[in-house]
């Protein structure tokens, strides 16, 4: 048996982490939110994808360029596609034949054809203008439904039928007018083209009819007057497919609405009310349909709607009957089943059904989506009719960004899903420590600005006070037993976030583009605990954030956007301390996380790189840098003069002429060292280069097809080294990511096999390099062993600035990735990791440092002094090794960033992307070497040192113990081994 005193050193020896369990397995330290985007009101509806199914899916085209089917009864996403391979900014057109198995889908210059049901590509044709409008042909020669596309190429009006199966063109049109192509729309028996005809600002609708067999000209309309319309905006909406399609504009004054029946000379007006800011149109795109419209007028208290007829003998168009106004917003969607059409009324309170034939109501549901403040902007309806009653589905868009289905029958209303599609689009995001208690974050601060006597009794105070809670903790022992030995996670009974103490719980606040901004508890699963509106953001703009910043101390967050706009909130509730909303013109390009007298602030910085004088109390203490109006860098420092801090450039960096800059990098905010030098092989010291003052600028050549990589010293603008890549296609992304003493870069270029510069290749390439104070080991360079050193100053011997030893190497990559970061730890201690984001495959991969070390041999084997330091002959090429992808199996489409936050445990790092999607997980670089892993058996282990215990005892009685009877009474003693089992049990268990 081991002495007592080296049992008990080799307990307490034990790490803390034996306390709980590490889960490593998919859907456990994980998380992913698979999502579409917003869906654009246009371009989403319900489709039979096969012609004798009774189930429809949900179909949508969203406002980021994502198309997907999502199957109604439980929100589930069947399949996705991203058009165009990169987020967009809306726009596209999605359409689906009448009993067809597939649907068409149009974005920029590429037109689709999907299967419906598997989202398989069908085909796939690229042309030399963007898509205007795209229409699907119900009634054809050949009983096959074709595709209509409109297109502008180089000034010439070009319309295309394509063909359903195989996208071939059946026949085109095209006419070179001045004229401004609008959209297309079909009846049974013609083609329409609509157009703005006329000069700027000033126009009236073209309507140009077409033979849908041949496509030839069969007549040209022109309706209305000049200065009918004022731009394409105006005209709101063209019906297709439909027994009498339509066209509608409004007047500018949106006091009347114009309407003609496509194929007639003549137009209609009809009033609107005198406060009406915005028209919607709905109507059926069946050709069996009754030809009825809606017309959605929304005032700035309400919204109200009229319901139009159109008399096919006469193409008369009557007002059939109205609904009244309603205060607060609302949404119409249309449904046809058969003949009938049928529109659905949204409110926020209340769901109504009506017919399009006449103003009775067939249903009326009251309806509750989301808190107080959310309303319903715009949906799509199925109804369905059983007997007597009426089934409705409703997918609804809410102003804060979610899409919901809703169900109602004869028997109840009930709100299927909630999928969180505003957060697609995410644009910043930042970690934050969940806050402690606001009075224990005061009573800290006390703390530590008393002397040490009061700083000492007030804490006595305070445990003393800690003891009323002192019951609650003993009844959570069990609760935190029974977890630690099966593994599961503890829930706050408050449902509030709790920190942990391996620090896998923490906040993280999420930005859109749309203004809304997340806060998602990674700990648990990246559940969301809060959303919030920032601003109001008007369609078509977009919310860009230039800077975020976390206070920890105050449990706050700051986000600074390009137009002026501030934003001040709590991280643990998403409650908005202080505003201001964005103004109309663009003035801030970036924001610095500067350190000043006051504390660190976020520096907006000018379009033009100014930031103009502060007070001294706000002026940063060291240089920042900023991009200068040409481009390229410059250094700004502040000068005091009173209560006042003058702004000076003290070094611009220029780039040279046909350079732009491609990719800035610079050092994370935690970048821990743990050692300042790299042990080798043979017990030498190569002395890392740690100058904390560096960034990485890639600028892009894009005539040359040239790529320079320039690492510059931030505080005297000095380039400390350069390198040049030729045959690079700047077009492509070119990312770069530092850490430590060394940065990557990647890039799409040119390379040679085996020597031979005639023999060249293209393909995605990384480039690592490592900086060291001197090419020789166990020397500290020019600067020796100075405690202080400056970039200003020139040293003595040699005269200059000391510059870094540079050992770079570049891989071929199997695969294009994006969106490079480097893995972050407590302490420095693990090794690092390289994150990229892999487009094609939609996957995170990590690149181990191992890998990407630019001091692997080439053309040889290691020797035994560099193979016991870790290094691998060189190999040109990298593949992306599947076990290194750190998403799994998961899809995660469209990231746009990576970021990356240390844990308390050094071997875990946190990750999270964002992009379309959200994506989470936990990475160890160096395995996990101080925690538990799932497959640690704690109940064997209790078990097992349970019954050891209990033989100790046992036959201690016989053996190693003493029985003694005193006065009647029986003692036991026990050994000093035994109550080291017995402290064992207790520090395990607890």
């Amino acid at each position: 048996m081991l002495p007592p005193q080296l049992s008990a050193f080799l307990l307490l020896a034990l790490p803390s982490a034996v306390r709980a369990v590490f889960q490593d397995e998919v859907g456990h330290i994980d998380y992913h939110y698979e999502l579409l985007g917003v869906p654009q009101r246009e371009t989403t509806f319900f489709h039979r994808p096969r012609r004798d199914d009774k189930a429809s899916l949900l179909y949508t085209l969203s406002d980021v360029g994502v198309l997907g089917a999502v199957h109604p009864k439980n929100g589930a996403v069947l399949w996705r596609q991203l058009l165009n391979g990169t987020v967009t900014d809306g726009g596209g057109f999605l359409r689906a034949g009448e009993g067809e198995n597939w649907v068409a889908s149009a974005l920029g210059k590429s037109v689709h054809a999907w299967d419906a049901v598997s989202g398989r590509n069908k085909f796939w044709t690229d042309y030399a203008g963007d898509v205007l409008d795209l229409e699907i042909m119900e009634m054809t020669e050949n009983d096959r439904k074709d595709i209509l596309t409109l297109f502008e190429e180089d000034g010439s009006t070009v319309l295309r039928r394509l063909s359903g199966d195989d996208g071939l063109v059946v026949w085109e049109f095209s006419e070179s007018t001045n004229d401004i192509p609008l959209q297309v729309s079909t009846n049974v028996e013609k083609v329409f083209v609509i157009s703005l005809h006329g000069r700027t600002s000033a126009y009236n609708l073209k309507v140009t009819v077409l033979d849908p067999v041949t496509g030839k000209r069969l007549d040209e309309l022109l309706i209305g007057t000049k200065s009918d319309v004022h731009s394409k905006e105006d005209v709101m909406f063209v019906g297709a497919n439909s027994a009498a399609p339509i066209v509608a504009w409004k007047s500018a004054s949106l006091d009347k609405l114009r309407v003609n029946v496509l194929g007639t000379k003549t137009r209609q007006e009809f009033p609107l009310e005198a406060d009406t800011v915005s028209v919607e149109i709905h109507a059926p795109h069946l050709v069996q349909s009754e030809p009825h419209f809606l017309v959605h007028s929304k005032t700035a208290t309400g919204n109200r709607a009229d319901v139009y007829h159109v008399d096919l003998k006469t193409n008369a168009i009557t007002k059939a009957y109205d609904l009244p106004h309603q205060a607060g917003p609302g949404a119409f969607s249309t449904s046809s089943v058969n003949a009938n059409v049928y529109f659905t009324r949204v409110t926020d309170d209340e769901v109504v059904l009506l017919s399009s034939a006449s103003h009775g109501v067939l249903g009326r549901w009251p309806l509750h989506v989301g808190g107080p403040k959310t309303s319903v902007i715009h949906g799509v309806s199925e109804v369905v009719k059983t007997g007597d009653n009426y089934a409705v589905r409703s997918a609804v868009v809410t102003n804060r960004d979610d899409w919901v289905l809703v169900r109602l029958n004869d028997r109840a209303v009930d709100v299927a899903w909630t999928r969180p599609e505003g957060m697609s689009g995410a644009v910043a995001a930042t970690f934050a420590e969940i806050p402690e208690s606001e009075e224990l974050a005061k009573t800290l601060d006390q703390e530590a600005h008393s002397n040490p006597l009061e700083a000492y009794i007030h804490r006595v105070k305070r445990h003393l006070n800690d003891l009323q809670y002192l019951p609650e903790y003993l009844n959570s022992i069990p609760s935190r037993l029974t977890s630690s030995i099966l593994g599961t996670e503890v829930s706050a009974k408050d449902g509030k976030p709790s920190r942990d103490s391996f620090g896998f719980h923490k906040l993280v606040i999420l930005a859109t583009r749309r203004g809304m901004l997340y806060g998602l508890d990674i700990g648990n699963k990246g559940r969301i605990l809060w959303a919030q509106k920032a601003f109001e953001i008007a369609k078509g703009d977009k919310w860009n954030v230039t800077g975020i910043q976390v206070h920890e101390s105050t449990g706050q967050v700051t986000i600074l956007g390009s137009s002026n706009d501030r934003v001040i909130l709590r991280t643990d509730t998403g409650e908005i301390i202080d505003a201001k909303a964005p103004e109309s013109q663009v003035s801030t390009q970036s924001a610095a996380l500067a350190d000043t007298p006051s504390g660190q602030h976020l520096l907006p910085v000018g379009l033009n790189g100014k930031i103009g004088d502060l007070p001294s109390d706000s002026a940063p203490k060291q240089t920042v840098v900023v991009r200068s109006a040409d481009g390229g860098l410059q250094g700004v420092t502040f000068v005091a003069d009173g209560d006042v801090s003058n702004e000076l450039v003290s070094w611009t960096f220029s780039l040279p002429k046909g350079q732009r800059s491609a990719s800035i990098a610079t050092r994370a905010a935690h970048d821990a060292i743990a050692s300042i030098g790299r042990v080798l092989g043979d017990r030498g010291v190569k002395y890392k280069y740690l100058n904390p003052n560096t960034l990485v600028l890639a600028a892009a050549d894009d005539d040359a097809s040239i790529l320079t990589v320039y690492l510059v010293d931030t505080v005297s603008g000095q380039i400390l080294s350069s390198s040049k890549y030729e045959g690079v296609d700047a077009a492509k992304p070119i990312e770069c990511a530092m850490a430590e003493n060394w940065f990557v870069c990647s890039f799409f270029g040119q390379y040679s096999l085996g020597g031979n510069l005639a023999q060249t290749l293209k393909g995605y390439q990384i480039v690592v390099s490592d900086l060291y104070e001197s090419e020789e080991s166990n020397d500290r360079g020019p600067l020796g062993d100075a405690p202080f050193f400056s970039s200003v100053d020139p040293i003595d011997l040699p005269t200059g600035v000391a510059l870094p030893s540079v050992v770079s190497q570049t891989y071929i990559l199997g695969a294009p990735i994006s969106a490079l970061q480097i893995t972050q730890t407590r302490q420095g201690i693990s090794s690092r990791q390289v994150l990229a984001y892999l487009p094609e495959t939609h996957g995170i991969v990590g690149l181990p440092r191992m890998l990407l070390e630019p001091r692997r041999p080439v053309g040889r084997d290691p020797t035994a002094a560099e193979t016991e330091e870790g290094l691998l002959r060189y190999h040109p090429v990298i593949e992306v090794d599947p076990k290194s992808v750190v998403s799994h199996e998961r899809d995660v489409l469209g990231v746009k960033k990576i970021i990356t936050s240390p844990a308390v445990v050094e071997s875990t790092s946190l990750v999270f992307a964002y992009g379309v999607d959200v994506f989470g997980t936990r990475v160890a670089p160096s395995f996990l070497f101080d925690i538990l892993g799932k497959g640690f058996n704690k109940v064997t282990l209790i078990g097992t040192v349970v019954g050891i215990l209990g033989g100790l005892l046992f036959w201690g009685r016989w053996f190693g113990g003493s029985r003694l009877i005193r006065g009647g009474r029986q003692r036991c003693e026990i050994g000093d081994d035994d109550a080291v089992c017995l402290l064992f049990i207790f520090y395990l268990c607890t």
